[in-house]
């Protein structure tokens, strides 16, 4: 699938916003342990995807009922769902001048399509080195579900079943969607939100 910027100005997908809060002394404090000036940009990269698809919980796969959003939030308490998990790996990747935006599918929440759909984040970053955008999704492992690192194949979390209406969105946007965001925010049990209130379209 040919990927499609929202924006052609990398600047656009750098900008610290109150979600990707990267100035916020947390954010700071793990990117200091996570990066360093001999690693190479696409190291960067491996290391902040993989920190957060396994150091940070899936609120659904451990059955939490925290909302987190702010990227310095979902940090703080380690867990949150896909939409708070890629706040979080945008404001460590745009910490370090690497353009992160937002990725969105159209998934069944569950197995079948009369228990609904949501849309799910995932992220696209751009590799100076290679001089082109990669999608990486942190969502986390779960039974059936493995996400890898890769800039030759994206391995990503899950595969789209065009014949139960699932979508991939070709669109990298430079914030999260704001549906999204609302969800989030509007929303105090995890659990009851991820079962009946996620968007389920952009």
């Amino acid at each position: 699938m040919e990927l499609i910027v929202e924006s052609t100005d990398l600047k656009d997908y750098l900008k610290e916003i109150d979600t990707i809060d990267f100035s916020h002394p947390l954010i700071k404090e793990i990117a200091n342990d996570l990066f360093n000036n001999e690693q190479t940009e696409i190291e960067k990269v491996k290391n902040a995807f993989e920190y957060v698809r396994d150091k940070i919980s899936h609120s659904w796969d451990i059955q939490s009922t925290k909302v987190t959003c702010k990227a310095s939030e979902v940090l703080k308490y380690k867990e949150g769902i896909c939409y708070a998990k890629s706040n979080l790996l945008a404001a460590l990747l745009r910490s370090q001048g690497i353009p992160t935006g937002f990725c969105y599918q159209r998934l069944m929440i569950f197995d079948t399509p009369d228990k609904g759909y949501s849309l799910h984040t995932l992220n696209g970053v751009f590799l100076r080195s290679i001089n082109r955008w990669i999608r990486l999704d942190a969502r986390g492992y779960k039974p059936g579900v493995q996400a890898e690192f890769s800039i030759n194949e994206e391995i990503l979390a899950f595969s789209i079943q065009e014949n139960f209406d699932e979508k991939d969105y070709p669109y990298i946007y430079c914030e999260p969607n704001y549906k999204t965001i609302a969800t989030l925010e509007e929303n105090t049990n995890a659990l009851e939100m991820y079962k009946q209130h996620l968007p389920d379209n952009l």
